[in-house]
């Protein structure tokens, strides 16, 4: 890697609107798909070779990828190196919840390199949530410093967040009423920090990496100690609604005689469709969702079967809705909602091919989350990466990363 004092500076031609866009996409399609040769990034951009060779060599010089001899089949002719982002190039990931604030660190190419889970004995507040994360980075400090060059952080909340400004208008779960999060972040940290929902990050992320790659319409339902959240992606990006809330499919209503829902509607689909539930017939005090998973496959009875194929009933309800609504190429489930779909395959397919229009629910593929339990982390760090990926030239605003052998 070259070190920071033989480091280029970016070109005076990055003021040209055309060369800043150009350098931007490619700067994108490595980190996305984290190897990329030069050939297949000019067949994608349809820029020649040589304008090409010259983008990548700045974002070299920017220490924001680097290149490697050709990895993939032999090839007639001169061979393309790939390109490869760097991993000292980072950002930061939070993500709190009613049980635990969760801290990553996820470096360019959405590679999570480290990630702390925070048990908290009770939910907690905003501000708590900020100190807990702000005291973990803190402890992270001499390896950031040491090793990473941290463009900023994300905080994936589980509410209703205005990714504008970073405020969480209404998260019921956590009991959060317009708290500024992102700002907090920022003034507690010394980083930059954006923040937006979670289900809606979680969808961008499999959009990207997972389950999504390749699908320009998609829908996304997370499951988990929070309840469940949604994200719709139309046309291959997010469908954020007049004021960014849209996708909150956990609201829907599935039932005329339910409970009484924290968003203080009755009847929706979260209040039907639990975590908590799973985990008393399981009968586990707590855990992750690979634990879950394991109690739920390793006890066999006729309650958890029944209880199985009552939550898939109500989610296959929400999922005639959203099919028939927006007419997405697959549905992708995660957390606990992704478990239940492995205990039962069949059963969501059936209820979309029987209730759902003939034209909608047999087009529409049901797959299971691909980033596990990463996923969060990684749609919280795309959310920091945002900037960087607009302006790849601005990150020599910031210390160069360490030099360092990879």
């Amino acid at each position: 890697m070259m070190s920071s004092a033989t480091r280029l500076p970016a070109t005076a031609s990055d003021a040209d609107p055309s060369r800043r866009n150009n350098l931007a996409l490619i700067a994108a399609l490595v980190h996305h798909h984290g190897v990329i040769s030069r050939a297949d990034l000019t067949r994608r951009t349809g820029l020649n070779r040589s304008t090409v060779g010259t983008l990548v060599g700045q974002l070299v010089a920017l220490g924001l990828v680097y290149e490697t001899a050709p990895s993939g089949e032999a090839q007639v002719g001169r061979p393309s190196p790939d390109v490869r982002p760097d991993p000292s190039t980072a950002a930061l990931a939070v993500n709190p919840e009613v049980d635990a604030v969760t801290i990553g660190l996820v470096s360019l190419g959405g590679k999570v390199q480290k990630k702390i889970r925070f048990d908290t004995e009770r939910i907690p507040t905003a501000r708590e949530a900020v100190n807990i994360a702000a005291a973990v980075i803190a402890g992270m400090r001499s390896e950031l410093d040491a090793s990473y060059r941290i463009v900023g952080i994300g905080m994936a909340v589980p509410g209703l967040v205005n990714r504008a400004d970073g405020v969480v208008r209404h998260a019921p779960h956590l009991g959060w009423r317009d708290e500024p999060v992102a700002r907090m972040m920022g003034e507690a940290t010394g980083y930059p920090c954006l923040a937006d929902n979670d289900a809606s990050l979680g969808a961008e992320a499999e959009l990207i990496f997972g389950a999504g790659a390749g699908r320009g319409n998609l829908i996304y339902l997370n499951g988990g100690a929070s309840g469940i959240g949604g994200g719709v992606i139309a046309d291959g990006a997010l469908l954020r609604g007049s004021a960014g809330y849209a996708g909150e499919l956990g609201h829907t209503f599935v039932r005329t005689d339910g409970q009484t829902c924290h968003c203080g509607a009755s009847g929706c689909l979260e209040t039907e469709v639990s975590q908590s539930r799973l985990f008393n017939l399981a009968g586990l005090d707590g855990g992750d969702a690979s634990q879950l998973e394991a109690a739920l496959r390793a006890k066999d009875t006729a309650e958890l079967a029944g209880e199985i194929a009552r939550q898939l009933g109500y989610l296959g309800i929400t999922l005639r809705n959203a099919v028939n609504t927006f007419n997405p190429d697959a549905i992708v489930l995660d957390g606990f909602l992704g478990i239940l779909h492995e205990l039962s395959p069949n059963t969501l397919d059936n209820l979309l091919r029987t209730q759902a229009l003939d034209e909608v629910g047999g087009r529409a593929r049901i797959y299971r989350a691909a980033l596990g339990s990463d996923l969060m982390m990684i749609g919280a760090a795309e959310l920091a990466f945002t900037r960087l990926l607009a302006d790849p030239a601005g990150i020599s605003a910031l210390p160069a990363p360490p030099a360092k052998v990879r």
